[in-house]
């Protein structure tokens, strides 16, 4: 009689066990495996308006990503909205963020000389009003496409764009991050301590002529001043214009101390991608 006992507990355990085995084994057929979209980049060109002057932009995002990404405005170099600034718009969105280049010109306008150029950007940093103006209109542009968090923005800027955006932050504009290139650091709008929210980089050459180790030195001074979040990095033997591949030819057309140099425009880009990372994480 024992032993009949002991049988019948082994087989209800071996029931108990097979039932659990059949349960979990439906659990996982149930399962639906997650689909992986492919990204798709595209790159689209935007007009939107500051008063009566029309700006001409470009966005680039995947247009297969389905959650809501960071949002990062580009401001181009003093020749304007150009194919470099929307490369960088473009390599943004391949990182996984909806990218507007800007036209802090106006019009589209681009220059083909280094004296318009200098116009150009005169009639910008003349007007720090105006300016900030064309900034909000385009950092609005941004936050309305529908893939963007407005929670989460960063400017990045090249030469006079650098300039913009380290500006901009210092005027107190809501933003989480700034990354400035071969940019100058003779600023219209100087930091004050509380008023800059954005995480801030500089990326520039040490051996740049149009930004002599004195500006440096003073906008660094600012900057812990201002008891800023920073980092500055200097590149050794690198010259102006380092991140650009156009800026052999505009150096030898013009006669200016313009190089690229990939070494360095390769190690900033990753500077960038850390920066970004650190505030979106």
């Amino acid at each position: 009689m024992k032993r009949l006992h002991t049988l019948l507990v082994i087989a209800f355990l071996l029931f108990v066990s097979c039932s659990q085995k059949q349960s979990d084994k439906a659990e996982v057929v149930d399962e639906e495996p997650t689909e992986m979209k492919t990204p798709e980049i595209v790159g689209e060109e935007i007009k939107y308006s500051n008063g009566t002057i029309e700006m001409i932009g470009y966005l680039a995002y995947d247009k297969n990503a389905d959650e809501k990404r960071p949002g990062v405005l580009v401001v181009h170099e003093w020749w304007g909205h150009n194919e470099y600034t929307r490369e960088r718009a473009r390599q943004l969105a391949e990182l996984g963020y909806v990218a507007l280049a800007v036209d802090m010109y106006g019009d589209g306008k681009t220059a083909g000389h280094p004296e318009d150029a200098g116009k150009f950007v005169e009639e910008v940093i003349s007007n720090m009003d105006e300016a900030v103006s064309r900034f909000e209109e385009a950092l609005k542009t941004l936050n309305a496409h529908p893939g963007v968090d407005i929670e989460k923005t960063a400017a990045i800027g090249y030469c006079f764009g650098g300039s913009v955006v380290l500006s901009m932050a210092n005027a107190g504009i809501d933003l989480d991050a700034v990354a400035a290139f071969h940019a100058g650091l003779q600023l219209p709008v100087q930091p004050e301590k509380g008023k800059v929210t954005a995480k801030v980089l500089v990326c520039n050459g040490a051996d740049d002529p149009f930004i002599p180790q004195e500006h440096t030195d003073a906008w660094i001074a600012s900057m812990d001043a201002a008891e800023v979040d920073y980092k500055y990095v200097s590149y050794p033997g690198v010259v102006h214009g380092f991140t650009s591949k156009y800026a052999d030819e505009l150096g030898k057309e013009f006669e200016l101390p313009l190089a690229y140099n990939e070494e360095a425009d390769l190690e900033s880009w990753e500077e960038l991608k850390a920066l970004l990372n650190s505030v979106f994480e």
